[in-house]
C-alpha cells in the first residue's frame, strides 16, 4: 500500500517525518507539489489580519487552501461609501480560487469552500491545517476545536483573550501531538533575532532592566450615539460568542473591536504578544514568567461606553534573575535590554545599541544562537512536515502574555501580585487567582 503524506502526519511518534523538500517525482505539472502532498489548509476569521495570513499560506507552494470561514459574508473598514468589500468570506473566496486558477490550464478553478460555523470547517477530515485570525474572544475555542478534530494550528495573538484559555490550549497542543504556530512573527525578522543573540551571548553583561514599549489605546471614541442597525450578511449573535452580547456598534466592530474588553485586550494585550514575547525570548524565559506583577498607571476615556481598554497603563514585573520588565506606552516603542556593560533597543525596522560594532547585522554574536526562522508562515509549514516544534509554540506564546493577564487582575485589585510561574498560581491572594483564572462565557459556548 502506498503511504502518503496524511498517512504518515497521523502516525504517531516524533520520529516519522516527511522531509521539507520534496521529489521531483512528487512535483506536478504546474511545479507545485502534487496534490497529495500538500498541506491542506482552512482559514478562520477573513478580516484584515486573517486575509493577510491566507495570503502568506497560499502563496507557498506546498499548500492547498480548501476552505474559509468569516460570521461576515463581504466588508471593508469603511463605514460610509461605495468601497468595494475586501474582507470576509466572499472576497476571501475569491482571492483563493483566483489565486490557483493561474496554475490551472483553463485559467479557471472552482474548490475553495465557504462557512459561517467553524465547527463544520474543523470536522473536514481533508483538512491538515487551520489558521485562526478572529477577534481575540474567539481564539481559543477555534483552536480547541481545531486541535480536537486532529489539526495543526497557526494562532494570531495575543494567543487567547482569557488566562485559562492559554493553559487549555498549550496542554490540548500538547496532548494531540499538535504543531502550533502563533502570529508573533517578529521572531522570524533578522533584527529581533540578532539583538536577542547579543543578550543571550553576554554582551550587555548582567540585564538589569528591561523596558517593553508598546502603544498608547485609543483615546478620542466617536459619539456614542443611538444603537446601529447590524449590516446584512453579518451573524453578530455568532460573531460575540462566549462573549455578552452587547449592541451592535461599527466602531467597536471589526479593527475597534480591540477597545473593548469583552473582545480585545487594549493595546496592552494587542501588542504584548510582540514585544513582551521577543524580551521573554531573549531572556530564556519561555517556559517560566514573574514572580510578582504590579499594575500602576491604568488610565481610560472619560467616557467608556464605546471603548473601556485603558489608554495608558504599566505593568511591572519583576523575575527570579534579579531584574525586572517593564512593559508600559510610557516606554519607547519596541524592546530596550539595559545590562551592566551597555544597552540594546530593537523595534520594527530598526535597532540601536550602545557600542557601534554590536549593530552591523554581521557582527558576530557568539554561540549561543536563537531560533532562525526567515518565513514565520513557512516555519509552521516545515514544522508540519518535520514534527518539530515552531518557533513560537503555544505555551511559548501563553507565557509571553501572561504578565499582562496578571497586570489586569493587579489593576482590577489595586494591588501588587505574588506568581508562582512553576504552578501558574497567585501565591497567597485566592480573590486574584480566581479573579484571573475565571471564564464566563455566554450560552452554549465552553472551554471544556
Amino acid at each position: 500500500m502506498k503511504t502518503n503524506r496524511r498517512t504518515l502526519l497521523k502516525l504517531t511518534g516524533s520520529s516519522i517525518a516527511v522531509p521539507t523538500i520534496i521529489p521531483a517525482s512528487a512535483l506536478g505539472k504546474d511545479g507545485r507539489p502534487a496534490p497529495s502532498e500538500r498541506i491542506t489548509i482552512g482559514s478562520i476569521g477573513l478580516g484584515a489580519m486573517g486575509m493577510g495570513d491566507l495570503n502568506n499560506h497560499m502563496r507557498e507552494p506546498i499548500t492547498q487552501v480548501l476552505a474559509v470561514c468569516d460570521v461576515h459574508k463581504a466588508h471593508n473598514r469603511a463605514k460610509r461609501g461605495n468601497h468595494k468589500p475586501t474582507l470576509g468570506t466572499e472576497p476571501a473566496k475569491a482571492r483563493v480560487e483566483g489565486h490557483y486558477a493561474k496554475y490551472n490550464g483553463s485559467g479557471k478553478y472552482k474548490g475553495c469552500d465557504t462557512y459561517s460555523d467553524f465547527r463544520e470547517l474543523c470536522a473536514r477530515k481533508d483538512i491538515d491545517a487551520v489558521i485562526v485570525a478572529t477577534p481575540d474572544h474567539w481564539h481559543a475555542l477555534a483552536t480547541l476545536e481545531a486541535l480536537r478534530n486532529g489539526k495543526d494550528v497557526y494562532c494570531e495573538k495575543p494567543v487567547t483573550h482569557l488566562f485559562a484559555e492559554g493553559q487549555a490550549v498549550y496542554k490540548e497542543v500538547a496532548k494531540q501531538k499538535a504543531i502550533f504556530q502563533t502570529g508573533s512573527q517578529q521572531r522570524s525578522d533578522q533584527r529581533f533575532r540578532h539583538c536577542a543573540e547579543l543578550v543571550l551571548n553576554g554582551h550587555l553583561g548582567k540585564i538589569k532592566k528591561v523596558e517593553v514599549g508598546l502603544p498608547s489605546g485609543r483615546t478620542r471614541p466617536p459619539e456614542f450615539g443611538n444603537e446601529e442597525l447590524t449590516p446584512d450578511g453579518l451573524d453578530y449573535d455568532f460573531w460575540c460568542g462566549p462573549s455578552p452580547r452587547i449592541p451592535y456598534r461599527f466602531d467597536r466592530h471589526h479593527q475597534n473591536w480591540r477597545w473593548h474588553m469583552n473582545f480585545g485586550g487594549g493595546q496592552l494585550m494587542d501588542w504584548i504578544g510582540h514585544h513582551n514575547d521577543c524580551a521573554h525570548w531573549s531572556m530564556n524565559l519561555d517556559s517560566t514568567g514573574p514572580i510578582r506583577v504590579e499594575a500602576s498607571g491604568f488610565e481610560c476615556t472619560e467616557d467608556t461606553r464605546l471603548w473601556n481598554a485603558p489608554v495608558n497603563y504599566t505593568v511591572r514585573s519583576e523575575y527570579a534573575g534579579g531584574f525586572e520588565i517593564i512593559i508600559s506606552n510610557r516606554n519607547q516603542m519596541g524592546v530596550k535590554f539595559i545590562g551592566e556593560d551597555g544597552w540594546v533597543h530593537v523595534t520594527r525596522g530598526n535597532h540601536q545599541t550602545s557600542k557601534p560594532e554590536w549593530r552591523t547585522l554581521k557582527f558576530e554574536t557568539g554561540p549561543k544562537k536563537a531560533y532562525k526562522s526567515t518565513s514565520h508562515a513557512r516555519n509552521f509549514l516545515e514544522c508540519i512536515r518535520s514534527r518539530k516544534p515552531t518557533i513560537c509554540p503555544a505555551e511559548t506564546a501563553h507565557r509571553s502574555i501572561t504578565p499582562g493577564h496578571i497586570g489586569y487582575v493587579s489593576h482590577e485589585l489595586g494591588r501588587a501580585l505574588e506568581w508562582d510561574p512553576i504552578k501558574e498560581k497567585v501565591v497567597g491572594d485566592p480573590e486574584a487567582d480566581q479573579l484571573l483564572k475565571k471564564t464566563d462565557y455566554r450560552k452554549e459556548w465552553k472551554l471544556s
